[in-house]
């Protein structure tokens, strides 16, 4: 059997300029994050998702890369990185970081190579001598983004950006950048990474199938997934890939291809069960999952880097999220999602923010967590675009910028957010562990009792009916093991109806916000955003 490390691991999300500075300019670094692993380790993570580091123009924090086998000086050095790898190890955490290879920055030294005609790298980009018809179209941030061609003066010809027009498409179907991808890939590998997060897979796979008529592009992938594992065996692809579930199997394969996907159907439906206090869009989206390959696993999460997509909701469904979680105008982005962090959306509630924690723990997959959701940190509206939740950590109320950085606030690389309930003056990490009964309490608490319980990582859930559309209950079995999870989206007392054939003295409560069992009655009583999971003995 491979090395399914991933099955069940707690994946932490961090962007290293903003979670720790230790020179005082400003910028987080990977010393300030090395300092600051005791934090990760404590929630309870065993894998580190690392956004980009590399030398960048940072003009799209970071996904606009200038060299893909170095760090960027704001951020240290290879040496520095070397040193966070060992200390993330000696803690048994692992790495993952970002592999942006869709597109490039247009200051790559590749990019002024292919603009200038150099024989090498001309055909490493896709280039038109006229603009399509159709460049309007397909643009990916709709009022910021106007067109997906631009023409480039030097070469006087079109160049293809599936995003902002800094962002050149590197051509994929070019069998020589095709083997710098692996090269790069294997560069970070041999410095102790355990895999990558793959940025927009279904464009890259996109341009592959424009140039190659006929040629299924998804074979890509098990290219990809055959260098990894002879360079390093337990290695994965975790994949950005927002697509519909019909076409799983298509990236999945039979297990040869992508190791891991984001479902982010499953969180736009998360979002609008919550914005209801009814757990059907959930309960009636897991009962269709798609059966995968035993080595596949889906990626679930409440918050990215990015805005909460919705736009594979229905309209009327993105507009009753949008009323709950993003009623003003620049709270929403793109026409179609809110960029907003999970705290200030769930309106400060602790008891509601735990309940979507424990939600996300016990759906069918491996759990991410965005830096900061932990505490419940808050965001800067004021920030362009993605950047209101892409603010610096926060750290400790008595310290200048929340103990994120010495630097003076306005030499930051963003502000940190200090004023109203969810400044660091009142929100920060210090006090949180502090306080027993605090949101990274509880979060730690439910990280502790999903790594405990594997039935949730490799099984599939049946999803039980308890007779009360507000609760969400699964029953997750997996080898002699099986559990039950059940949580009430509500912000009102429910009462759940017991499976039939529940022998109540076989249940033992794994984690437990308070609900009340009635033997007799075979009932289980749920306060307001109340949560309850229990493993079942015997099976």
């Amino acid at each position: 059997m491979f090395n399914l490390w991933y099955k069940n691991a707690v994946v932490y999300c961090v962007d290293v300029e903003t979670f720790q500075d230790s020179d005082g300019d400003g910028i987080g670094d990977f010393k300030g994050l090395t300092s600051r692993l005791d934090h990760i380790e404590a929630l309870g993570a065993t894998c580190i998702w690392l956004l980009p580091f590399y030398p960048s123009p940072n003009r799209d924090n970071g996904y606009d890369v200038a060299d893909y086998y170095n760090v960027d000086p704001r951020h240290g050095t290879l040496g520095d990185f070397v040193e966070f790898a060992h200390a993330a190890h000696e803690r048994g955490l692992r790495i993952l970081v970002d592999l942006v290879v869709n597109h490039s920055s247009i200051e790559h030294p590749w990019f002024q190579a292919s603009r200038a005609g150099d024989p090498k790298y001309r055909d490493w980009y896709v280039w038109r001598k006229t603009k399509p018809d159709d460049a309007e179209k397909g643009v990916i941030f709709p009022g910021v983004q106007k067109t997906t061609w631009t023409r480039d003066t030097q070469r006087k010809e079109y160049y293809f950006h599936r995003f902002y027009e800094h962002q050149a498409d590197l051509n994929i179907a070019n069998p020589q950048v095709r083997e710098e991808i692996e090269r790069i890939m294997g560069f970070w590998l041999a410095l102790g990474v355990s895999g990558f997060r793959m940025d927009a897979v279904p464009f890259m796979l996109e341009d592959l199938s424009s140039a190659h008529s006929g040629w299924e592009p998804h074979r890509y992938l098990s290219q990809l997934q055959t260098f990894l594992s002879w360079r390093r065996s337990e290695a994965i692809l975790l994949a950005e890939a927002n697509i519909p579930m019909e076409e799983a199997p298509d990236y999945f394969g039979t297990g040869d291809r992508l190791h891991v996907i984001f479902n982010f159907p499953l969180n736009q439906k998360m979002f609008l069960a919550f914005a209801r206090g009814d757990a059907g869009p959930v309960a009636d989206f897991v009962k269709a999952l798609p059966d995968i390959p035993q080595t596949a696993q889906w990626a679930t999460f409440l918050r990215n880097h990015d805005e909460i997509d919705l736009g594979r909701l229905e309209d009327g469904e993105r507009e009753e999220v949008f009323a709950a979680f993003g009623p003003e105008e620049d709270m929403q982005l793109y026409d179609r999602g809110l960029r907003r962090r999970l705290a200030p959306m769930l309106g400060g509630d602790e008891r509601r923010l735990a309940m979507a924690f424990s939600v996300m723990l016990a759906l069918p997959g491996t759990p991410v967590v965005w830096y900061g959701d932990e505490i419940g940190m808050g965001e800067d509206l004021s920030l362009s675009e993605r950047h209101a939740v892409r603010t610096p950590m926060q750290w400790r109320a008595t310290l200048p910028n929340g103990g994120f950085s010495d630097a003076a606030p306005k030499d930051c690389v963003r502000p940190v957010v200090a004023d109203g309930p969810f400044g660091y003056r009142h929100i920060n990490a210090e006090r949180q562990m502090l306080e027993i009964d605090s949101l990274f309490c509880r979060v730690r608490n439910l990280v502790r009792a999903r790594r405990g319980a594997a039935e949730i990582g490799w099984g599939k859930p049946e999803v039980v009916d308890v007779g009360d559309p507000a609760v969400l209950a699964l029953r997750t079995g997996w080898q002699d093991g099986e559990v039950l999870t059940v949580h009430n989206m509500a912000d009102r007392p429910a009462l759940a109806k017991l499976p039939d054939g529940l022998d109540l003295s076989d249940v033992r409560p794994l984690l437990s916000s308070g609900a009340r069992i009635d033997d007799k009655e075979r009932t289980l009583r749920l306060d307001a955003y109340g949560f309850e999971w229990f493993r079942l003995k015997g099976k």
